[in-house]
């Protein structure tokens, strides 16, 4: 299916500014973050587990996280001026839904993303946190070519 038609609007007047102040798709993308990140957190809990059993885990992305990830990943031009973890972490689900629309990237390929940038024991929630910063700054950084240059 071809998603083009939703971003029809957002590319006439496509900047950094639009994508990642852009409400509708940070919507999308909190879904989108928050699916990717659990499956993904899936995979790896299972892959390294002594008993190997399945591990399936849901968890939302805390918007310190994502508000982390943008700021190491020089990124904050994306977000509203003034913005604060929220509006930051809503920049980052807007500009991972924009990845995914704009067919940049496949929800596998996220998913494998994180998988292949995590590391330690994410079953430890200080730990976790850590790693998931870690891997959405580089995320962020992978994404960025699939972006506009303009900031306005």
């Amino acid at each position: 299916m071809v998603y083009d038609y939703l971003l029809k609007e957002i590319n006439k007047h496509l900047s950094q500014k639009v994508i990642g102040t852009h409400k509708g798709l940070a919507k999308i993308g909190d879904e989108l973050v928050n699916f990717v990140y659990s499956v993904a957190k899936s995979i790896y809990l299972t892959k390294n587990n002594t008993h190997r059993s399945i591990i399936l885990t849901s968890r939302k992305v805390g918007k310190k996280i994502l508000a982390y990830a943008l700021k190491e990943a020089n990124m904050k031009q994306f977000a509203k001026n003034r913005a604060d973890a929220h509006d930051l972490a809503d920049t980052v689900e807007a500009i991972i839904a924009y990845v995914w629309l704009s067919k940049k990237m496949q929800i596998e390929e996220f998913i494998d993303f994180l998988v292949d940038n995590f590391a330690g024991n994410l079953s430890e929630r200080n730990e976790e946190i850590v790693q998931a910063q870690v891997a959405f700054v580089k995320l962020l950084n992978h994404v960025k070519p699939f972006l506009p240059e303009n900031e306005l």
